[in-house]
């Protein structure tokens, strides 16, 4: 089976990370909390070793609780990256604590100061070394590397810097291995005033250097907790969602959706999607790698039931972690992932449902590529992902650029980061440049199509 690295920087890195490994362990039937039947263990002790390395080779059968983990020496492949201890110590403490290699992790006092130039420059200058033999190590004990996963915020400094800084000594130290970034990015009304310089700085060079980027913003994840805190199905579900909180349920979203995106190379299926293909499918041309990604069910608890699969539409705004309607632009490229009890007809008729309600690029109007994977998600039976790269995309990256205007040209904060060695003022011009480029080129797409339809309704 594919094997995974995961690359968690900075505090929103982290705690997505915090999220990710009890739902990783859930999936192959080991919980913390509660025993689980010996009948789902089965189901996925195959792809035990995506995630987990064991020095034995041992299968995935043979760990029931954590203890058994504990025991035989199994650790997670995650690097774990932070400028502050506070939320990497939490792992040290945690009931999961044994399952993280210490010589993979890596912490600093103070942070970034929210200040991108100095996590990307200043940290980025000085961890390097450290940073690329800590990912060294992760590698060396897995024996089909498939790709890495990072995690990062971009509205603040150690996430959006440093985060962006490992992207790039991934890119030129493991340049066959792909670069799966999830990236949160701010709502706007956090309380870090550098947050627009940031993003604009950090959205940049994951443009230049990611395979592929799955970003997430805090307003759609808050709005996905809103809705789901008030549905009202049963009582015990009402009570469920009531008692849960509302960042570690925005983390678990993002979690969800990282699972079922790497289902396919971990499981069996009828129909699987190799995640190589992706980037080859999904990026028509350079810098155009932002994936709008959509997610049903959305809810994070197994009190929350799938609706019939004919009726499940992941594409729908909705149900996208991003801010962005993808079938409102010109579409690209779309891939949807269905995993569990989802039948080739129901994958059919979703394919044509996307086909009739989507504007596809003339030049590709078959442009869907489908995976089919076996195993249902834990507490689901069924899950739908839906990724689609869309001209729609501009609007985000308008909004990113007149963020970064507003506050540029009054100049207001810069000092901060010219106090920066290494650190030029040209950066603010090329990268918001880069953004205005990548802008220009989705209109352009757009107006192909517009220009098509154009000749048509004169013919």
């Amino acid at each position: 089976m594919s094997e995974f690295i995961t690359v968690q920087v900075g505090q929103c890195g982290n705690q997505i990370g915090s999220a990710f490994w009890p739902l990783a362990l859930q999936e192959h039937g080991i919980s913390a909390s509660k025993p689980v039947a010996q009948q789902q263990r089965s189901r996925y002790n195959d792809a035990f070793h995506s995630f987990f390395s064991s020095p034995h080779d041992v299968s995935g059968a043979s760990y029931k609780t954590i203890s058994d983990l504990e025991s035989a020496k199994v650790k997670a492949r995650a690097v774990l990256i932070d400028m502050e201890d506070s939320v990497v110590a939490r792992f040290r403490k945690g009931p999961l604590r044994k399952l993280f290699d210490e010589t993979l992790l890596l912490t600093n006092y103070p942070g970034s100061g929210n200040n991108w130039a100095e996590g990307h420059h200043a940290h980025g200058s000085e961890y390097a070394s450290r940073i690329v033999e800590t990912v060294r190590r992760a590698v060396e004990r897995c024996d089909h590397l498939h790709g890495f996963l990072l995690m990062f915020s971009v509205g603040g400094g150690t996430g959006s810097g440093l985060g962006t800084a490992t992207v790039k000594l991934l890119h030129d130290y493991f340049p066959d291995v792909d670069r799966f970034v999830t990236c949160v990015y701010p709502s706007g009304h956090e309380d870090v005033v550098t947050a627009p310089y940031n993003v604009l700085l950090a959205t940049n060079i994951l443009l230049e250097y990611a395979t592929c980027v799955l970003p997430a913003d805090n307003k759609s994840l808050l709005d996905i907790c809103a809705y789901l805190q008030n549905r009202k199905e049963s009582i015990e579900s009402a009570k469920v969602v009531a008692a849960s909180n509302p960042y570690e349920d925005m983390n678990s979203v993002v979690v969800n959706m990282l699972l079922n995106f790497t289902s396919g190379s971990r499981f069996p299926g009828s129909l699987n999607v190799d995640m190589s293909e992706l980037s080859t499918n999904m990026v028509p041309f350079p810098k155009l790698n932002f994936l709008s990604c959509g997610l049903a069910p959305l809810g994070f608890s197994s009190t929350h039931i799938l609706p019939v699969a004919k009726q499940v539409e992941p594409w729908a705004r909705d149900h996208q972690l991003l801010k962005v309607d993808p079938l409102a632009g010109t579409l690209l490229g779309a891939t949807l992932l269905s995993r569990g009890n989802v039948t080739l007809s129901d994958l059919r008729y979703n394919v044509s449902r996307l086909q009739n309600r989507g504007k596809f690029i003339p030049w590709n109007q078959d442009a869907i590529k489908v995976g089919l994977c076996n195993v249902a998600p834990a507490g689901h039976p069924a899950a739908h992902l839906s990724l689609i790269n869309s001209t729609s995309m501009s609007g985000f990256f308008s909004h990113i650029g007149g963020q970064f205007d507003r506050l540029y040209r009054r100049k207001a904060h810069i000092h901060h980061y010219l106090q920066v060695e290494s650190f030029s003022p040209e950066e603010f011009i090329t990268s918001r440049q880069s953004i205005y480029d990548t802008i220009g080129h989705y209109q352009q797409l757009g107006e192909t199509q517009n220009a098509v339809l154009d000749r048509l309704n004169v013919v």
